[in-house]
């Protein structure tokens, strides 16, 4: 399956500039639900014809029977966040057709807002929370902010930019990441978007040259020295941080930003990623009290529908946006005005008032998502994402050619996260780790099994000079297993994760039985399918 097309879009923005309203009738909200829930974002939510999925191997329809592990990359809509987008969607029909499309999903999408922070325990704080397409279109966001407080002798530098999102070698410069923007703006992908890039970007690693795991404490001494290092030079820095990396890991240690926030302060920004959500609340409150700004999004942990992203701001920097100047003209082609909080009257003005109607529904099936996992008894939270864990780490280990990878453990903050949700192994069929191209046809003959198809996370690789002479495969943990089993088995939590881990037993043996037909899994249909 390819994802090289275009997402479709209700309304064509590429005519639409800032402060623009593009046409945006109360009909379009008239359009099958599925399609809506892919529109307002880039080519990787594009379907493909014949499946209906994305190259996530993701349907905008619910697919209960699909087990699906994967929610390190993307899971498909659940039923209940289905429901709840097809509510919202009639409840904005009635008010809209009495008081008007725009300011009635303005008011939406402030009250969004606030049940976001809410449920994020931040209610009160003076957080504020700017919406987003996708992570990739918040780190965007959070670049364009970093440049008006800081100014324009800004560098970026990113931590474990061999495990983020294949999108931040080109946020992190200011350049587009694809062919085609969130507003369906024709864009020249790599060239610099407007007013935002071309930005000086340092991308440091968690694996050597060897391909080896570099030690948390060499890790902090690069970080370290490469922020004083450009300080003292008299740039000013936009450090991202990893809070969970694509397997799992931290970088660098909340000892080591703690120092560099206390050391520069107004010279140096730092920005969390933690898209992946396997945070708690008080590990997202103590970032936002040390003056980070911090990448979320509703579609990793919590399985929304993928993509629905959003960046939280703490007060004083949020005061300080209020004031500042214009931001980049070329945000426009990835931004709505509804996007910003509705205080920010002059930067929203910047901005097209025609609503996205697909990152709108995307977030109120993911909010719908956190609320179901936020009502699940804290204990039984605990004890089934321990349960879950022990339980998937024994079956990869005891399938003689796989090598679980060691998990890195996580800070206390994490709450029920300082627990590993995301279990990385390696396929050694002759002891040797396979490539980044035959995990992917492993990969994408499970996703495309015609008898029982199964969703994992996409493989990650490391070595040789394109990172893809090893890989390793992901099955993960999503809030939507532990609500399931809450619903199934309140009581005990033992029975209710069985079900699950006998999916998981399934997955692993299907990998086993694909890694004895390497002539299967170098395919080129399979390959071609990712």
């Amino acid at each position: 399956m390819s994802n090289s097309g275009t997402a479709p879009r209700l309304t064509d923005r590429s005519q639409a500039g800032p402060g623009l309203q593009a046409p945006s009738p109360l009909r379009e909200l008239f359009a099958p639900l599925d399609q809506l829930l892919v529109c307002g974002g880039d080519a990787r939510l594009a379907r493909d014809p014949a499946t209906g999925r994305n190259g996530y191997g993701c349907s905008p329809a619910p697919t209960p029977a699909i087990p699906s592990f994967s929610s390190c990359t993307a899971t498909t809509i659940s039923q209940r966040g289905y429901d709840a987008a097809e509510s919202a969607r009639t409840a904005l029909m009635a008010s809209a057709i009495l008081h008007g499309l725009i300011d009635c999903f303005d008011a939406r999408i402030e009250a969004m807002r606030e049940e976001l922070r809410a449920l994020l325990g931040l209610g009160g704080s003076g957080t504020e929370v700017v919406f987003a397409a996708s992570g990739t279109d918040a780190q965007l966001q959070a670049l364009a902010l970093s440049r008006a407080l800081l100014g324009d002798d800004l560098v970026t530098v990113v931590v474990g930019a061999d495990q983020t999102g294949s999108g931040t070698v080109h946020t992190a410069r200011g350049v587009h990441f694809g062919d085609r923007s969130t507003n369906d703006c024709r864009v020249p992908k790599g060239a610099a978007i407007d007013g935002l890039g071309p930005v000086r970007s340092v991308a440091l690693r968690l694996r050597g040259e060897s391909g080896r795991l570099r030690s948390p404490a060499a890790i902090d001494a690069e970080v370290l020295e490469t922020v004083e290092s450009l300080v003292a030079r008299g740039a000013r820095v936009m450090l991202q941080v990893m809070d969970c990396s694509k397997l799992g890991l931290q970088a660098p240690s909340d000892g080591c930003a703690d120092e560099i926030a206390t050391r520069w302060p107004g010279r140096v920004q730092i920005v969390v990623d933690a898209c992946q959500m396997r945070l708690g609340h008080r590990r997202i409150a103590r970032s936002l009290g040390r003056g980070d700004m911090v990448l979320i999004t509703g579609s990793k942990f919590y399985a929304g529908p993928p993509f629905s992203g959003a960046l939280l701001l703490p007060p004083r920097l949020a005061a300080a946006i209020e004031t500042a100047g214009p931001l980049a003209p070329g945000l426009a082609a990835y931004a709505t005005r509804s996007d910003w909080p509705a205080h920010w009257r002059s930067l929203r003005g910047q901005f097209a008032a025609a609503p996205n109607f697909g990152q709108w529904l995307r977030w109120e099936a993911a909010l719908e998502e956190i609320r179901a996992y936020d009502a699940v008894p804290d204990k039984f939270r605990r004890v089934a994402l321990r349960l879950l864990g022990d339980g998937i780490a024994r079956r990869i280990k005891a399938s003689p050619a796989l090598r679980l990878l060691p998990p890195q453990p996580r800070p206390a903050e994490a709450d029920e996260f300082a627990a590993p949700t995301i279990f990385a192994f390696t396929c050694e069929p002759d002891g040797v780790p396979l490539s980044l191209a035959r995990c992917r046809a492993i990969s994408a003959a499970l996703q495309n099994d015609a008898d029982a198809p199964c969703l994992i996370g996409q493989p990650v690789g490391w070595g040789g000079h394109a990172d893809d002479q090893f890989a390793a495969l992901r099955i993960c943990i999503s809030a939507r297993h532990v609500v399931d089993a809450w619903a199934a088995f309140p009581g005990d939590a033992y029975q209710a994760i069985a079900p699950i881990l006998d999916d998981v037993a399934a997955v692993i043996a299907r990998i086993a039985a694909l890694l004895t037909q390497p002539e299967r899994n170098t395919s080129a249909q399979d390959l071609h399918a990712v």
